[in-house]
Formats: structure tokens, sequence, C-alpha cells
């Protein structure tokens, strides 16, 4: 029998597996579905600090300081308790997943300011959250700020967050830090229970013709899966934490190079948005086959087995993994040289 149970974050998960944040991932038919298929655990949909600031300006605005000069009409105003507030949903979501599901419920904030954070962290703890994990989206685009007060402000709040909450915090990150391992233990440091990399900023388009900037979503790919997979592998050896890897991880062969590298587990989004939850299925399976092919009786046989720390040659990992690739280019036949 292959063993495929992780621990992640102080939870026990039967695999490594992770529904990353999806909307649908707060529908309890879905997320059934979702650990029918044999999801390790779910992540929430994010809840955004804007969302909630948004609600409630307006909330104030229509409910609480609006003057019709008709004293007799107040009635016919909205009144507070007919509204269902977003935090309110989230918070109930958490309650009735914890209440059908037998895997864990990891909850997710974004924000960008302290105060937004420490506002709800604690009422998602107390919803029944497993886990939470901070989802930072900040694009540090003011030129006057240096980059040690960027990443200062991650481990602010990483440290305020964790000082609020009994449950494990894990900290989602982007890639462009200019030295993501340092930042990675200054998180540790911080409080963090885990590390989760990378987060992917979707990137606004240009309307040409309107000349307007326009969302514009991206599913991922599978070649975006090598950046985090070379990052596990420097990462996972200096870390004393386990990190999770997501953004680009859509077949076995993938979850397995995350495995080998070190990940503990493996955060899943696109391939269940195009694929359907039993993506996940299949990805299971197919590990499970080729751990067999291989002999390989548990994941914890062969994790970190290729990290930077373990593998034949450490360089790889950086630049010699340049030099090589210019080296072995070969032009197409045909093609001027």
């Amino acid at each position: 029998m292959i063993d495929l149970t992780t621990e992640y974050l102080g939870l026990s998960l039967k695999n490594p597996l992770i529904a990353s944040a999806f909307p649908r991932n707060a529908e309890l038919a879905f997320a059934q579905t979702l650990e029918s298929a044999g999801v390790g655990a779910i992540v929430l949909p994010s809840l955004f600090e804007e969302a909630i600031i948004h609600e409630q300006q307006t909330m104030s605005r229509f409910v609480y300081e609006q003057e019709t000069g008709f004293p007799e009409s107040a009635n016919f105003l909205p009144q507070a308790h007919d509204f269902e507030h977003t935090l309110d949903k989230y918070l109930d979501s958490i309650r009735q997943l914890k209440e059908h599901l037998s895997i864990p419920v990891i909850a997710s904030l974004n924000g960008d300011t302290n105060e937004g954070w420490l506002d709800y962290a604690k009422e998602l703890e107390l919803a029944g959250a497993d886990a939470l994990e901070l989802n930072i989206y900040h694009i540090a685009a003011d030129g006057s700020e240096p980059a040690r007060d960027v990443e200062q402000r991650y481990c602010e709040i990483v440290a305020r967050i964790t000082a609020e909450v009994d449950i494990p915090v894990a900290i989602k990150i982007g890639s462009q830090f200019s030295s993501p391992a340092h930042f990675a233990l200054q998180l540790q440091q911080s409080g963090a229970a885990g590390i989760v990399i990378f987060n992917r900023f979707y990137l606004p388009d240009i309307d040409i013709d309107n000349r307007e900037v326009v969302p514009d979503i991206q599913l991922s790919q599978p070649w975006e899966s090598l950046l985090r997979i070379r990052w596990a592998a420097i990462l996972s050896h200096q870390l004393s934490i386990p990190v999770s890897v997501t953004g680009g991880f859509h077949q076995y062969q993938d979850t397995a190079k995350a495995i080998l590298v070190g990940a503990q587990t493996i955060q899943l989004c696109s391939a269940i948005i195009r694929q359907g939850p039993y993506a996940i299925e299949t990805i299971l399976k197919h590990l499970r086959l080729w751990m067999n092919q291989h002999e390989y009786a548990s994941l914890n046989q062969i994790r970190g087995s290729m990290s930077q720390k373990n593998a034949a040659d450490p360089s790889a990992y950086e630049r010699a993994n340049y030099v090589k690739v210019m080296d072995s280019y070969q032009a197409a036949d045909g093609v001027w040289r």
C-alpha cells in the first residue's frame, strides 16, 4: 500500500494535494466533490479586506447616514439586520464545511494593511478554520519605498496575526523579492508556520482601441511550475517550516517533482478549473503508479531527495543551470545561424 499521508501546518492530510483558493471551494456541494475526488485539504477563497471596507462604507451611507426628510418614512429604510455581510457569509461557510467535511479547511485572508488582518483573523479561528493562509497582494510600485520596508511589512503582519490566533498561519508570497531565501527565513522567524510559493499576480491588459487598462485572467500553464520547483528545492532544506507550492501544477509529474525537491504540499487551482475536481483523482492515481513502479512506499521516502542540499549537482538550481541551457541550445534545421 502506497502511503501518501502528509503533515502540513501541524495538520494530518491523507495526501499532499490541496485545493487552492477558488470561489467555488466555499460551496458545500463542490467541496464535498473535491473531498470525494481525494483532495487532502481545502483553502477557501480569499476574504478581501477591500470588499469588507466597501461594504461597511455602503452600509453606513445607506442605512446609518441616510436622511429622507420625512420621519414617518424612516421605517422604509433598510435595516442593518436585513443584510448578509461578506464576513458573516464567510464565517457561515467555514462552519458548514467543518460540519460536513472530514478534511482540513484552511481560511484565506487577502489584504494590505495591518488593521485589516487583525480585525478578522480571530473570527476565522473562532468559526472553526483549521489554519489560516495570509495572501498579501501588494505591488511595490512606490519608488520611494525601499525593499527592506516591503519585506518588513510582511513580517509585521505575520507577527501580529500569529500573536492573535492559536491556529497555524501560512504566508503566501510572490516571487519578486531580491532575496527570497532570506525573506522566507525572516517570515519563519516572525511566526509563519508555512510558506506558500508563489502567488500569481494577475497582470492587467491594455485595450488598444479604447485605451483602457482592463483586467485579464489567465489560468496557469505547466511550465510555470518550474519556478516553484526550483525555489522549493532551495528553500526546503533551509527552513524548518513546510513549503507548499502553487501555480502550474496540473499533472502527476509536476507533483512528483515538487515532492522530490522537498515541497510538503501541492496546491491546485487551474487544473481543477480546466478538468473538474476529479483531476485530483487522476493525479493521485498516476502518482501511486509511478511510486509503485519505482518501488517507493511513501512520500517521506522520497521527499527532499533532490533538494539543492541533496542533489548530485547543487549548482544546477543556480547559475550553472543557465550556463548548461545556453550551451545545449540547438537551432532548428534551416534557421540562420
